[in-house]
């Protein structure tokens, strides 16, 4: 009889190398290592010698970059979805495409569960899961530490357990950052950040770009050409997805733009302190949002307001794979429709300054808006709407008065 097998979401770090030998002795079960390269770099060299090592079966790696810009990047980007008013969601974003991965692989290699590394007091134990849980409900879910029998709490007591399972893992003393990158984004945790009494320590801690006193003293300039709400051109230059967010990190990084520093409140509940990188994404949402003000009736972009704030909470807290989120989706499609034309930038020291935004769907109409009186506004005309618009103040007022004077 063949053995149970159990898929892994697995980085190649410490965490996920212990659960490894760990599974294998607790489940008397295959391991099946799979990690979902969303555009994390060198991150992904060597791991296949790391997985087979430490016990894995096999391992997959999943070139998910594209996927994640046009599924979760870009439905992000219309709906300009910001946790917080600060974090663009880069690591929220990512975990439901990768989950996606591993129920497919799961289901090809006929496992019975998904194992992850995420610990109890962050995040990604809940997007990972209701992920698995919203496309195979069918399969186990196996969280080791939440486990009584991971019994594991700290770097040296896995290296401890490796050694002892004569397992080789070359780590040394981590005296870093806690972190995690894609293509979009780069999140700094740990060290100085844990006390947010503490200004970061931006020389040692950034690695997409440079910090705003850093940044050249001249000012770069960039157009953004947008199709239906979605990004299709850089300076005129017609880019792929990937290309494109290489593109817009580098111009970012080097001009300081897209850091933030934010204390946020976790879906489980506790505040957490971190630093997010995001250049070349806080260019795109800068450039899409002066799109909108230029091409969205008011009633619309009033109501963009209100969805954007579910559709954020949603993401963020691992609802992707919702109605709710599919259907909010829909709708930043539709009103995205005429989100189309081109957007001119000035960077400078970390700052976005809108250098003008052109588009066939405008609503500015300058004969409206100018001060000259213009062909299609009667200036009399406001007389009568301010009388009925006002019509509940003045009826409030006279009644305030009466009383007064009785």
């Amino acid at each position: 009889m063949s053995k149970e097998k159990i898929v892994l979401a697995y980085s190649g770090g410490l965490d996920t190398s212990v659960i490894i030998p760990w599974l294998k002795e607790n489940y008397d079960a295959e391991v099946i290592a799979v990690c979902g390269d969303v555009g994390q770099g060198k991150e992904t060299e060597g791991l296949e010698e790391k997985a087979l090592k430490t016990g894995a079966s096999k391992l997959y790696i999943a070139d998910l970059t594209e996927e994640f810009i046009t599924d979760a990047i870009y439905p992000c980007i219309k709906a300009n979805a910001v946790y917080e008013g600060k974090y663009l969601l880069g690591t929220s974003m990512a975990r439901p495409i990768i989950a996606k991965k591993l129920v497919e692989i799961a289901k090809k290699e006929g496992a019975t569960a998904i194992c992850h590394g995420a610990t109890g007091k962050g995040n990604d134990q809940v997007r990972f899961e209701l992920t698995i849980k919203a496309l195979a409900p069918e399969l186990k879910i196996i969280a080791p530490w939440r486990l009584d029998t991971w019994g594991m709490q700290s770097r040296e007591d896995e290296m401890a357990y490796l050694e002892a399972h004569g397992i080789p893992f070359e780590a040394s003393h981590d005296n870093s950052y806690s972190r995690d990158r894609n293509i979009w984004h780069l999140s700094h945790e740990g060290l100085e950040l844990e006390d947010p009494a503490n200004e970061p320590n931006y020389k040692h801690l950034l690695q997409l770009g440079v910090s705003p006193e850093d940044a050249p003293d001249v000012p770069e300039y960039i157009t953004l050409d947008f199709e239906a709400g979605i990004p299709v051109a850089v300076n005129g230059e017609k880019l792929g997805p990937v290309e494109m967010l290489k593109k817009l990190n580098e111009i970012g990084g080097k001009n300081g733009i897209g850091i933030a520093d934010i204390c946020e409140n976790r879906v489980v509940g506790m505040k957490s302190r971190g630093v997010y990188e995001t250049p070349g994404g806080t260019i795109l949402y800068y450039a899409h949002r002066e799109l909108e003000y230029l091409c969205t009736d008011k009633k619309t972009q009033a109501f963009n307001e209100v969805a954007s704030n579910k559709f954020t909470e949603l993401v963020y807290s691992g609802e992707w794979y919702t109605p709710l989120r599919e259907a909010l989706s829909d709708y930043f499609d539709k009103v995205n429709e005429t989100v189309t034309g081109t957007v001119k930038l000035k960077l400078y020291k970390g700052n976005i300054i809108p250098a003008g935004s052109t588009s066939p769907y405008s609503l500015y109409n300058e004969s409206m808006a100018s001060f000259t009186t213009g062909e299609l506004y009667n200036h009399k005309d406001a007389d009568g709407f301010i009388n009925l618009f006002g019509l509940p103040l003045k009826v409030r007022a006279m009644m305030m008065a009466n009383n007064e004077n009785k």
